[in-house]
């Protein structure tokens, strides 16, 4: 005799200008929850920070009387700064990513010159889960599933038929996520992917993005079984090869996310800002050609 899969309740929260999905997934039978991805709003050209996304979900999660154990990271995002220590403020719950941040937080540690202050050993966050360890929401089973290609520590999270994919694929018009920021890589993207896509069909996929034109309404919610048969990367018959070339000729070609410099600061420390200056002030870094660019060497410098 099989056991039924269990189901969650999954409530979307969008964030248009990053075009970024928070989810709230709960146990009906217990009230007890996780919430996925959350967004805090950043204003960048003015360095205001505010929290009507976030509050959106404190509202939703009170409004419906659940109890938060988990604050779930798929990983260090590079497109919004995570309102998970505003949330476990207001609600409670542990702040979670993978176990293979500590990688991600040493490359980061050394790109913006965090000095021995910023320790990357992950213990920012309350718990790091390895590849396949199982949890629970309520008395819903989960577990963590490490995929990486987008990041060196990208996780999906399986709730019951429920999986929360990250940047690992968006929507099948869409594909999938780049593979060109610090230890990204396009095969073992394409090696990840299929490690979801073996899952049973009808499992419901929840992505992190959606980017639709003006006139069209976000999407955020699909299954596996269409996946693997419409994914314009990967789906139907598309060989590693295949996404390797296309994936790295269409990499080149994207520009960096607006908020990745603050994000990057802001997300390795599980959400958490940089420490303030003697003054009490806080400032974030913009290391200059961090990414590529031209030979600063040759322009005019302070002496």
């Amino acid at each position: 005799m099989t056991t039924a899969i269990e189901r969650p309740e999954v409530q979307a929260f969008y964030d248009r200008g990053s075009g970024t999905f928070t989810y709230v997934v709960y146990c009906t039978q217990t009230n007890l929850g996780a919430v996925v991805d959350p967004v805090l709003d950043l204003d960048y050209a003015s360095g205001t920070i505010s929290a009507g996304s976030a509050d959106r979900v404190v509202e939703f999660v009170v409004g419906h009387n659940l109890s938060i154990t988990h604050l779930l990271e798929t990983h260090v995002h590079a497109d919004h700064l995570s309102a998970a220590p505003y949330l476990q403020a207001k609600l409670g719950g542990n702040i979670a990513i993978g176990s293979q941040i500590t990688g991600v937080q040493q490359i980061f540690a050394e790109i913006f010159n965090e000095g021995s202050d910023f320790v990357p050993d992950g213990g920012q966050f309350d718990l790091l889960f390895d590849d396949g360890q199982g949890f629970e929401i309520g008395e819903i089973q989960a577990s963590a599933m490490h995929v990486p290609g987008h990041t060196p520590a990208c996780m999906a999270y399986l709730i019951g038929d429920a999986l929360f994919v990250g940047d690992t694929l968006f929507m099948p018009e869409a594909g999938t996520a780049r593979c060109d920021f610090p230890g990204g890589d396009a095969k073992t993207l394409y090696r990840s992917i299929k490690k979801l896509l073996a899952l049973p069909e009808q499992t419901r996929v929840f992505v992190c993005h959606d980017y639709p034109e003006d006139d069209q309404r976000e999407r955020y919610e699909t299954t596996i079984a269409h996946q693997r048969d419409a994914n314009i990367h990967v789906g139907g018959t598309i060989t590693e090869e295949e996404f390797v070339i296309m994936r790295e000729a269409r990499d080149v070609t994207l520009e960096m996310p607006s908020l990745i410099l603050p994000s990057l600061q802001v997300n390795m420390r599980a959400g958490r800002m940089p420490p303030v200056d003697q003054s009490g002030r806080l400032f974030l870094k913009v290391p200059i050609n961090a990414f590529g660019g031209a030979d600063i060497t040759t322009l005019p410098q302070s002496k």
